[in-house]
């Protein structure tokens, strides 16, 4: 599948939010975005007023972008989330919280989603005791993710681990930092992430 190859921090600049996508570089001072935190070229620094078609559309790669999904699947997952029952914006949200790759990230087994995403990709990621290499593997409820005993010893595995066991771990997870193994217990409610996008406004452009 093809994936964006570029700078990743000029999609953290272009977005105007923090979206951790450089691992490790993110929770340190060299981080690009907090050096310059404003639109990438000559006239980023400028203020621009923005039309509600362009709030939408930023929104919309906000969203993309923090969970590392191009447009036809995440236009797919906006589809599934209009014909399940409940509110719309909130079904997105619980359908790509429940991606692998971004639960492995969750429970701290990684800097980043597209490291988590490589993580699975390379088979160190078992579910319920199986190899899952798929990092759009949907979790249900009570799956149980671990990284794979020979992986444990991975330095971004361990350093990650470490930084992360001593956070308040998300109340829609259980995770054993010593055993490196965690449970998907169920997907979160919109009011309990921490998501920098108006899902709303994705909403509405999805729906013009």
């Amino acid at each position: 599948m093809a994936r964006y190859t570029g700078p990743v921090c000029r999609l953290c600049r272009r977005e105007g939010v923090k979206l951790y996508l450089k691992g490790q570089r993110c929770y340190s001072e060299k981080c690009a975005f907090d050096k310059r935190p404003f639109v990438p070229g000559q006239h980023g620094a400028a203020r621009k007023k923005m039309t509600q078609y362009a709030l939408q559309l930023r929104a919309k790669q906000t969203m993309k972008r923090i969970y590392g999904v191009l447009e036809k699947q995440f236009r797919n997952y906006f589809a599934e989330a209009v014909k399940t029952k409940g509110v719309t914006g909130e079904r997105l949200v619980k359908i790509v919280e429940s991606r692998l790759d971004n639960v492995v990230f969750r429970m701290g087994f990684a800097f980043s989603r597209k490291q988590a995403r490589q993580l699975v990709n390379h088979g160190h990621v078992y579910v319920n005791g199986k190899k899952v290499n798929i990092p759009s593997y949907r979790l249900k409820e009570g799956d149980i993710v671990e990284i794979k005993e020979k992986s444990r010893s991975i330095p971004s595995v361990k350093e990650a681990a470490e930084l992360f066991k001593d956070r308040m771990v998300p109340k829609w997870l259980e995770v054993d930092y010593d055993s490196f193994r965690g449970t998907f217990l169920r997907a979160p409610e919109l009011d309990e992430i921490d998501l920098p996008a108006d899902v709303q406004a994705i909403v509405e452009l999805y729906s013009k």
